[in-house]
């Protein structure tokens, strides 16, 4: 029997390489300090499924992605629109750029407001290639689905990143 997937692979780009890094040039400031914490849990997700593996380097250093959080125009010529609405964007590799509406109320471990943890999941899926899918189970759905604390990637998420870089070998 042929089973028909929902891969949604963008074959423009990849990472022609699996060991990538990413810089956090800014914290948000609801927050408090757990920023980096939240982004380093995102791409776990991503290196639990497939060959690749994440090392956060500092602002200033060479990177592969780079994370802001940014209001309104921020110079990329995709303004955000406020709190509501876009709440981040990605670009495809080899590009790396992450950028997430400083006007939302971002969250951890919270049903009120924006998690950022599950949408930080899905715009590093953009960075690494996959674009949406019309799985709703799956993270790289294109609408924001609200907190799950049983948040895991979706059989289309795993199927379309290892599609692109392999499977872990761990």
């Amino acid at each position: 029997m042929f089973d028909i997937y929902n891969i949604y692979v963008k074959f423009v780009s990849k990472w022609n390489k699996k060991r990538l890094t990413y810089a956090v040039l800014n914290q948000n400031k609801q927050l408090k300090g757990r920023t980096n914490s939240i982004l380093a849990q995102a791409v776990r997700y991503w290196g639990a499924a497939s060959g690749l593996s994440f090392r956060r380097v500092g602002r200033k250093s060479k990177r592969d992605m780079a994370i802001r959080f940014a209001p309104k125009a921020h110079g990329d010529g995709y303004p955000f629109d406020g709190r509501g609405g876009v709440l981040a964007h990605a670009f495809f590799p080899q590009d790396g750029r992450i950028h997430f509406d400083a006007d939302e109320r971002w969250t951890d471990k919270s049903k009120w407001g924006i998690n950022l943890k599950i949408v930080a999941v899905h715009e590093f899926g953009h960075a690494l290639g996959l674009d949406h899918t019309t799985d709703i189970r799956a993270v790289m759905y294109p609408f924001y689905q609200g907190y799950n604390p049983k948040f895991r990637l979706g059989a289309d998420d795993i199927r379309g990143i290892q599609f692109l870089y392999g499977k872990n070998k761990k």
